[in-house]
């Protein structure tokens, strides 16, 4: 059994900054890749920011220059900085793993979602 579990979203105002955290627990062989995505309603789940297990990292244009994506292996976490909110960021924020998990072959997980609010 594996879970990935969000943490950190919340309101803020234009301009403030949120730290997302998503920890993977549970039977893991290794983790790959790590992400976050974000989706609004009636919109497609679009891809925010990636990181490899090597941490290289990859992030939509939007949000160059104020979203860090980052990992801390040993703990099977990854995190989102997100600085200079906009109103627009306003999403559910989900993060997903390419994983091993220790019996059974490898598959993409996914969290619940955390919300994240950005008010004007």
């Amino acid at each position: 059994q594996v879970q990935l579990v969000e943490s950190g979203g919340g309101l803020v105002q234009a301009g403030g900054s949120l730290r997302l955290s998503c920890a993977a627990s549970g039977r893991i062989f290794s983790i790959n890749a790590m992400a976050w995505y974000r989706q609004t309603p009636g919109k497609q789940r679009e891809l925010v920011a990636s990181i490899t297990h090597g941490v290289s990292t990859d992030y939509a244009e939007s949000v160059k220059g104020r979203f860090t994506i980052s990992r801390d292996n040993a703990k099977n976490t990854v995190y989102l900085q997100m600085n200079s909110l906009k109103p627009e960021d306003t999403a559910v924020y989900y993060c997903n793993a390419d994983l091993i998990p220790s019996s059974g072959f490898r598959r993409v997980d996914w969290g619940q979602g955390t919300q994240v609010t950005v008010s004007s």
